[in-house]
């Protein structure tokens, strides 16, 4: 039925976006300690080119003082060497950091230190970190790789445990929807872990409890009270019949009669509420039961049945009941004309009022609640009736609005096994 409307299934949406976030963390970790990593040997590749250079100019130094040589690599005023070295302080031995790049040279670290006083040539030392600059991108392309191969093996295993999370939620989820669809007997049980999924899981199920002891204490009142009154509302019934004729005595037994209603009508719900009623199937032509329940309301209502006549297994006492209520809430709550269609399974009844209330198409029928007040005065209980019998027949019942104005309800019966078209009611 329209208003009744169960919970989607918890879909892939939350994997997906788990699997996501999992995968983006990944790769911001790896980007992180790829960085880092880098930085780090790039910063000791140049600290220990450095290290190198001074020591090789002090050993350069010491030789060339001795022997007014140079050894290998060290050379006197470069032209290569870096304007910050071509002065140094006398006696002070300084490096600093080359980045050209010559062919396989560089880049480069350089240390100098004047060989006298001022004026006299500059020794110079060189370090190429060219290989090791190699090595560093070599490392690089290898974190990048190592960083791939951990996203694709994280990215499965995100996706497994997203999936078990979804997993544990839909069970929830799905609780909640049938819970939602007047299943009060639904239940999440355990989910596994002791986490919030579980926490959710419980506190629906509490909910459900909850809510299941409200209304079976509220439908337990309601039979009580309808049982209750049955006897009194009898008696005044039979009272009623002892009064002198006239005005007084036709007001009471309408109202008498009207009280009676009310009291059997409680009880009927009741009985629905409590699964006390079974249907009595039979084979039935459709199109026939229908005419012959809107024959019974008295009330002024066309009937139109498509030829052939569909014939249907259902229990035709409660196929009536649910035809005339549908018919006597069309002219009470509507108006005219009130038609009713019977296509195949479908029974279709209208009217051309102001149509349901946006409440009633919402959150369905509800007891004592007869929505708007252009709806026409009532108890509220004639389309809870109609549900309860819809249910316990296995029919769909919905309510919807005419586009050009007034109440559809369309009752689909189920289909059962297939009978000929000439089937008759069994006597």
């Amino acid at each position: 039925m329209r208003p009744y409307r169960v919970l989607r299934p918890f879909r892939a949406s939350l994997r997906g976006k788990i699997a996501a976030l999992a995968a983006l963390t990944a790769c911001l970790v790896a980007a992180a300690v790829g960085v880092l990593v880098h930085l780090w040997t790039a910063q000791d590749i140049r600290d220990r080119a450095e290290g190198q250079a001074v020591n090789a100019v002090y050993s350069a130094m010491d030789v060339y003082r001795r022997t007014g040589t140079l050894p290998d690599g060290a050379e006197l005023d470069p032209p290569d060497l870096p304007a910050a070295l071509r002065h140094p302080a006398d006696g002070e031995r300084h490096a600093a950091y080359d980045p050209r790049v010559e062919g396989n040279v560089g880049p480069s670290v350089w240390a100098a230190q004047r060989t006298g006083g001022p004026g006299s040539p500059v020794l110079a030392f060189r370090i190429n970190t060219g290989p090791e600059r190699y090595a560093l991108r070599r490392l690089d392309v290898t974190m990048a790789v190592a960083s791939l191969v951990a996203l694709g093996l994280a990215t499965p295993l995100a996706v497994y445990g997203a999936g078990l999370v979804a997993r544990r939620l839909r069970q929830v989820s799905e609780t909640a929807g049938r819970i939602s669809a007047g299943d009060l007997d639904a239940r999440t049980g355990p989910t596994g872990g002791h986490d919030e999924v579980a926490e959710i899981a419980a506190t629906v199920d509490l909910m459900a409890d909850s809510l299941g002891r409200r209304l079976r204490t509220e439908r337990r009142f309601t039979a009580d009270v309808a049982h209750e009154l049955r006897t009194p509302v009898g008696g005044l019934l039979a009272a009623a019949d002892l009064l002198p004729p006239g005005e007084t005595e036709d007001l009471i037994r309408a109202r008498v009669r009207d009280l009676r209603g009310l009291v059997e009508d409680l009880l009927e719900v009741s009985r629905l509420d409590a699964g006390a009623e079974q249907p009595l199937r039979t084979r039935v032509p459709l199109g026939a039961v229908v005419a012959e329940a809107v024959a019974r309301t008295g009330l002024d209502t066309e009937v139109a049945v498509t030829e052939p006549a569909a014939t249907v297994e259902t229990d035709p006492r409660r196929l009536e009941r649910i035809v005339g209520n549908l018919v006597g809430n069309a002219h009470r709550h509507g108006a005219g004309p009130v038609q009713v269609r019977v296509e195949g399974r479908t029974v279709v009844v209208r009217d051309h009022g102001h149509g349901f209330p946006d409440d009633l198409l919402l959150h369905g029928p509800r007891r004592f609640h007869t929505g708007a007040a252009e709806r026409g005065s009532g108890h509220g209980l004639g389309l809870t009736i109609v549900l309860g019998q819809a249910r316990l027949l296995g029919a769909e019942l919905r309510l919807d609005n005419a586009p050009e104005g007034g109440a559809v309800a369309t009752l689909l019966l189920p289909a059962g096994r297939p009978y000929p078209a000439e089937a008759s009611v069994p006597d």
